[in-house]
């Protein structure tokens, strides 16, 4: 079998770098300001259905990753993939905790907010 060339190990190398980390890799940010009014049922959902795993102000957990972080960023993560990740579970691809199953009894409305909680923790977490 011949042996990787360096330019396919750099490029792996890379995309590795680009697409996330591995399991416990929890974001150590200072705590975010006080929500504001208009992310607080955002806020309330999120503690309600997603804290279990992604952690408190969405920094991660032993058992999910950081959703503050740069791979969940829009232009890498539109809102619509964490409706689809919600809706139908995804497949472990960016890190090492395994599979996210779907999530019963959250509507679109929800996840919208939430949504919306998670895009204000990032801005001020100067993701983007």
């Amino acid at each position: 079998m011949k042996a990787p060339t360096l330019s396919a190990v750099l490029v792996l190398a890379v995309l590795g770098v680009a697409c996330g980390g591995s399991g416990g890799d929890v974001q150590t940010l200072p705590p975010p300001p006080p929500t504001p009014a208009e992310y607080a049922a955002g806020d309330s959902l999120f503690a309600q259905r997603c804290i279990e795993c992604h952690g408190e102000s969405a920094r991660g957990t032993d058992q999910g990753p950081p959703l503050v972080h740069k791979v969940y960023e829009p232009g890498h993560h539109a809102d619509f993939a964490f409706l689809r990740a919600v809706q139908f579970g995804v497949a472990a691809h960016h890190w090492r905790f395994g599979n996210m199953l779907p999530v019963p009894g959250v509507t679109r409305e929800q996840v919208t907010e939430i949504v919306e909680y998670v895009r204000w923790l990032q801005r001020d977490a100067g993701i983007f």
